[in-house]
């Protein structure tokens, strides 16, 4: 799926796109490479889905990571996702990686029957930082937390808005 990522710097709209990563394709990202998950491992998992977002100009430079698992009735779960490290703050190259690897996780949902909902767990070392996240989850990608646990939904309307934002936006 063609989407477009911001460079900070210029404020350019670049053209990217999110693919799937077939057995052999790319070599994934890992914790060796800076990475905070080792999505070669990850990736094996069966009935998971790893999905790479790169930038037209550069193809071989993963700028993000996502993995998604459909759980049996009614949900897709997010079970990872993350931004290269010279996408994160303070001095990132992109935005908008994020949101776009979220969206498309929420458009999955709609095609595999599961409505849109998707379900994510914020799980950090500490909590701070995991409250940090959830808050970040809520405010930017419009995810419910189930109760007190790590567990955050993002309901169809929330879906419907990200998809909207950073992928529907885009095309036009």
């Amino acid at each position: 799926m063609n989407v477009k990522v911001l460079e900070v710097k210029t404020k350019d709209e670049l053209d990217s796109k999110i693919e799937i990563v077939r057995k052999g394709d790319t070599t994934l990202p890992s914790i060796t490479d800076g990475w905070r998950f080792n999505f070669r491992r990850h990736s094996k998992s069966t009935g998971y889905e790893t999905y790479v977002l790169v930038k037209q100009l550069t193809p071989n430079i993963i700028e993000g990571c996502l993995i998604v698992h459909h759980k049996g009735e009614g949900q897709s779960y997010m079970a990872y996702v993350e931004l290269a490290p010279h996408n994160r703050d303070p001095d990132r190259k992109h935005d908008w990686v994020a949101g776009c690897l979220i969206a498309f996780a929420c458009r999955l949902s709609f095609i595999k029957g599961k409505e849109g909902y998707l379900a994510l767990d914020v799980i950090e070392e500490k909590k701070e930082d995991e409250i940090k996240l959830m808050k970040v989850y809520s405010d930017k990608y419009y995810a419910v937390r189930l109760e007190k646990s790590t567990t955050m939904i993002i309901l169809p309307e929330g879906s419907e808005k990200l998809i909207n934002e950073y992928l529907i936006r885009q095309e036009s």
